[in-house]
């Protein structure tokens, strides 16, 4: 498995470095299109700008139980980030965030903005008055998105000077993800929610087609761009498809078993329980593939499974995903944990 394994590492690299938070994920898009093609699949650009693709037509097999129908893979390229609000009186830069970015992990991380013409600048999220030797309050002052700020790397002293480089509220504010793969094995980036998982899917789709497979079920593959603000699986969702996986980061912290070498599945989370019959399925595959993996009940998560089922579809759910550290934040995972991810794709999948 070691190329599948480099594979999927170096596209996780090149699309964490192509910026995409939720609302302006184009570009992003455009790439993972370009690399189905080049695996001779013939994916579709949805509607809403995710990417839709039949990895695996199946046998053929009319499907008499749910587990034996079409499945639908899930995974989303849109990331956390940050949309300009308003320009202080200094032309620097208050934020909107987009999803979840909290601001105590994105202070002091350099950024660039995106204008409506196509002008990028960069710039660096700071607390206002950040200056440690100049504000007595820095320590005890709570990180908000109100009490900071972008400071442009430009030569602005005011609103109109900002204005004048084309800047204006609504503009995209993306955060560098900083992506290192260490000697050791670890991946370590912002924003591997969920793009590792991405890069997982298109070493899958390699998988099948390298190796000529042909899986018993239907299988299709929507890279989803709203996952992040709780849309993204709402929709594109075949008439056939009777159950759905999220490939998904697996949480790892207190209280939970997985690690960043495993693969983790899901039995419950924020939104409530997975499938069981579902959940019961990935153990029985996982274990009889020998694989490293952890059940685990995620206390403050939610997926593009469950938004597919919240718009009413029909169907089965699941989710599973390599363990990932400090969700969120400045995340880290490990190539066990994309190798475990893989193996169970293929062991329950066929």
């Amino acid at each position: 498995m070691n190329h599948l394994t480099d594979y999927v590492v170096e596209q996780a690299k090149a699309i964490l470095a192509i910026d995409s938070p939720t609302g302006f994920t184009a570009r992003v898009a455009e790439y993972v299109m370009n690399e189905y093609k080049k695996l001779g699949y013939d994916p579709v650009l949805t509607n809403k700008g995710g990417i839709f693709v039949c990895v695996s037509e199946g046998d053929g097999t009319p499907a008499g139980k749910p587990e034996d129908g079409p499945i639908l893979l899930q995974a989303h390229i849109d990331t956390l980030g940050a949309m300009v609000c308003s320009i202080n009186e200094k032309g620097r830069l208050a934020l909107s965030p987009l999803g979840g970015m909290n601001a105590n992990n994105a202070e002091a991380e350099n950024c660039r903005v995106y204008t409506r013409e196509g002008k990028v600048y960069t710039g660096t999220f700071q607390m206002k008055n950040a200056s440690i030797h100049v504000n007595g309050s820095y320590n005890s002052t709570a990180r908000s998105y109100d009490v900071m700020e972008v400071v442009l790397d430009e030569l602005v002293e005011s609103k109109a000077d900002t204005l004048a480089l084309g800047i204006m509220p609504g503009d995209m504010v993306c955060f560098d993800p900083r992506t290192v793969v260490t000697d050791s094995g670890f991946i370590k980036s912002r924003f591997l929610d969920d793009k590792l998982s991405v890069a997982i899917l298109l070493g899958y789709a390699r998988y099948l087609k390298e190796n000529n497979v042909h899986t018993a079920r239907r299988i299709y593959q929507h890279i989803t761009v709203f996952e992040e603000v709780g849309h993204g699986g709402s929709g594109s969702v075949p008439a056939e498809v009777t159950e759905i996986l999220a490939v998904d980061m697996g949480c790892v912290g207190d209280g939970l078993g997985c690690k960043e070498t495993q693969v983790s599945i899901c039995a419950k989370d924020s939104g409530g329980p997975y499938h069981y019959d579902v959940v019961s399925a990935l153990v029985k595959a996982a274990r009889a593939a020998g694989l490293d993996f952890a059940v685990d009940v995620y206390p403050h998560y939610g997926s593009d499974a469950e938004a597919a089922l919240k718009a009413g579809y029909d169907c089965r759910h699941g989710l599973i995903g390599s363990g990932v550290y400090a969700s969120h934040g400045y995340e880290r995972s490990h190539k066990k944990g994309v190798e475990n991810t893989l193996g169970l794709l293929k062991a329950y999948l066929g």
